[in-house]
């Protein structure tokens, strides 16, 4: 016998439902279907089920043909480890199709596409050569980098674009060239924004960094970045790829300084894709922006060099 005062509950007169009645949320219409040889990505992609990630995966993919065929913004927002993961091909494919009319980048995302330009190579053996400081002490990168920034900034233009322009100027050839981001867009006249704070990146510890042209040029491309996310309005849509702090809060100031501005800015799409959901890009990315304004947002879960190809291939397959 329990020493407890309380006794359980007695459930002999417990009100039941029957199934019919209750209903439910998933359905045997919504199950994924077998996958049918030689259908293809189409084939795949309307395979799965239609529930929870799956169905954001398509909402995404219908939001991104939608966009290119009213002409609103398609912005892809990425960090450095999108550029790292050998991703900046699909890119560009997509781009060539008209599925990017803007690229937003952090300061990590930039260091990588001009090395793999420069050399064909990146990501350097951080563990291996912090122990004596060499880390982050390559020549060409800070240098080069630099002095674009430097030149750039005299020249009214701001990082991204001068970075591009330094690449295709460049007095001899690069290793890469077809593979860099910064580079073909900038022959594509498409726009490219670097975003930095001062300090994150290994650049601003060579000799040649100059904190003004720095942060002259990274301002000039936020500013840069507000005009291309008026363009959102109605239609457009935002992509955050692997960046966890720095591009969602640059986008939450954009988004709130175009509407201070007067811009109309409602009823477009966000999505955020990365291989572990941070805070900050599901709130200032997917959620916050759409506040009262109609829009939506999606967050999609995985790795990079997995979900970015399949995308890309679902578009080009579904809506070439």
């Amino acid at each position: 016998m329990s020493r407890y005062a309380q006794q359980p509950l007695d459930f002999a007169n417990l009100k039941t439902v029957g199934l019919e009645e209750r209903g439910g949320k998933v359905k045997v219409s919504d199950f994924a279907t077998p996958y049918q040889p030689g259908s293809g990505v189409a084939g795949l992609l309307d395979s799965l089920p239609h529930l929870l990630a799956a169905d954001s995966f398509r909402a995404v993919v219908d939001a991104l043909a939608r966009a290119r065929q009213r002409q609103r913004a398609i912005l892809w927002g990425m960090g450095g480890h999108v550029v790292k993961c050998g991703l900046a091909p699909v890119l560009l494919g997509l781009m060539r199709r008209g599925y990017a009319t803007g690229f937003v980048l952090n300061g990590s995302a930039a260091i990588h596409d001009f090395e793999i330009a420069l050399a064909g190579h990146t990501s350097e053996d951080v563990e291996a050569v912090l122990p004596d400081g060499r880390f982050g002490a390559a020549e060409e990168t800070g240098g080069e980098m630099n002095r674009a920034i430097v030149n750039g900034d005299g020249d009214g233009i701001g990082m991204g674009e001068a970075l591009g322009r330094a690449l295709d100027q460049r007095g001899v050839p690069n290793a890469h060239p077809e593979a860099s981001l910064l580079l073909n867009a900038y022959r594509a006249r498409v726009p490219v924004t670097v975003h930095v704070a001062i300090g994150t990146d290994t650049p601003h510890i060579h000799p040649a960094a100059d904190g003004a042209a720095i942060g002259s040029t990274t301002l000039r491309d936020f500013r840069l970045f507000c005009g291309l996310v008026t363009e959102l309005h109605q239609g457009g849509i935002y992509l955050n790829i692997g960046s966890a702090v720095l591009l969602p809060e640059v986008f939450l100031k954009a988004v709130s300084a175009v509407r201070n501005l007067g811009h109309p800015l409602a009823e477009f799409t966000t999505a955020n894709f990365d291989f572990l959901q941070h805070y900050r890009p599901r709130v200032n990315v997917v959620e916050r922006p759409h506040a009262a304004s109609g829009g939506k947002g999606y967050a999609i879960t995985g790795h990079h060099e997995l979900m970015l190809p399949l995308l890309a291939a679902a578009l080009i397959e579904k809506h070439p």
